[in-house]
C-alpha cells in the first residue's frame, strides 16, 4: 500500500517548487519521495504546469545573473591589469 504524504509536507514541496524554482526531481530527492508522486499532483492540478515553467525561468535567470557577474568581474580585472 502506498504511503500517504502529509499535507504539510506536500504544501512545503509545492511551495519550494513555486517560490524557489525547485524541480520535481530535486524535490523528490530532497524529501525522499517519488518524482512520480509529484507529477501525479501536477496532473491533478495541485501544481500547475505554469508553476514549473516559472521555476525553470527563475533558475535560468539566476544562472544568467551569475554569468553576467563573472563577466563583469573578469572585465574589471582585465582593465586593472592593463
Amino acid at each position: 500500500m502506498a504511503k500517504k504524504i502529509n499535507t504539510d509536507i506536500r504544501d512545503k514541496i509545492v511551495g519550494k517548487i513555486k517560490s524557489d524554482g525547485l524541480t520535481a526531481a530535486d524535490a523528490a530527492r530532497e524529501f525522499g519521495i517519488s518524482a512520480k508522486t509529484i507529477y501525479g499532483w501536477l496532473s491533478k492540478g495541485k501544481i500547475g504546469a505554469d508553476t514549473l515553467e516559472i521555476g525553470r525561468i527563475k533558475r535560468e535567470n539566476q544562472q544568467l545573473k551569475m554569468i553576467v557577474a563573472e563577466l563583469m568581474l573578469d572585465s574589471s580585472q582585465g582593465k586593472k591589469n592593463r
